[in-house]
């Protein structure tokens, strides 16, 4: 686990804050037995999970592409090469929406604003080093101007059909 008791405790407000603020059809579907809680969230979204990225184009058209989301410190980070469109969408217009999903087993669904994390920005050598551990490689070696980005979440969901089977350790 990547999370301090502190981030934890976080995560839980504003997943409490984000259901507080559901319609009556996220209601029915996400009642309180299928939400995941923070401590089951951090537990189930260990290692590298697909997330579909949305974002939005100057011209207001939404777009979406996969990316290999992970959950460090109660946030989405990913990357990708700078000359990619969704990395110049972020960087002109950084709300987007994220959800990984595993079936009817497990989903998660994130808005929020993303930071551009270039080299030479303050979370870089971070997230480089948490990446290399992970692939065994520096993503700076997979493209010619790799970039990072942390999502930060406004609003969030952590849904599964039978919620009690996830371990909150």
């Amino acid at each position: 686990m990547n999370e301090t008791p502190e981030e934890i405790e976080g995560l839980q407000r504003l997943l409490d804050a984000s259901i507080a603020t559901r319609g009556p059809q996220l209601d029915r579907i996400a009642h309180p037995e299928r939400r995941l809680s923070a401590k089951q969230l951090v537990t189930a979204l260990r290692g590298m999970k697909v997330l579909v990225l949305a974002t939005v184009t100057g011209t207001g058209e939404p777009r979406t592409s996969c990316v290999d989301g992970h959950f460090l410190h109660g946030e989405w980070v990913f990357s990708t090469d700078a000359s990619a469109y969704k990395a110049k969408h972020i960087r002109a217009r950084p709300s987007v929406s994220a959800t990984h999903a595993d079936g009817e087993r497990l989903a998660v669904f994130t808005h929020g604003r993303a930071d551009y994390i270039a080299a030479g920005d303050g979370d870089y050598d971070e997230l480089d080093a948490y990446y290399t551990g992970y692939y065994g490689s520096s993503p700076s070696t997979w493209g010619p101007e790799i970039v990072y980005f942390r999502l930060h979440p406004a609003w969030m969901l952590g849904f599964a059909m039978e919620a009690s089977e996830f371990p909150s350790s």
